[in-house]
């Protein structure tokens, strides 16, 4: 899998573990539940902008690759895995 934005999001997922250390060191340090909740949510929203940007790349490069190709099996295949991985999202 190649994608033009590959260092963007290794910088954003960097970025995000970074966060997550500091909440594990909130956490250590008996911070406000307040303050510690905000920044999971801060985590949950990159990772969530990840998760889209990944999706969109999935989109624009897999699935229409199996639409040029023509090969029908092909494009139910990645159409099935997709549903699949957005039905295990709402569970």
């Amino acid at each position: 899998m190649e994608r033009d934005n590959k260092s963007k999001l290794l910088n954003r997922l960097n970025r995000i573990e970074g966060q997550v250390r500091g909440v594990h060191r909130m956490v250590e340090e008996d911070r406000y539940c307040i303050d510690i909740l905000t920044q999971l949510q801060a985590v949950r929203a990159a990772m969530a902008k990840v998760e889209t940007e990944i999706l969109r790349d999935h989109l624009g490069h897999c699935i229409e690759g199996a639409i040029v190709s023509g090969d029908k099996d092909e494009q139910r295949r990645k159409a099935a895995e997709l549903i699949q991985l957005l039905e295990r999202g709402t569970r």
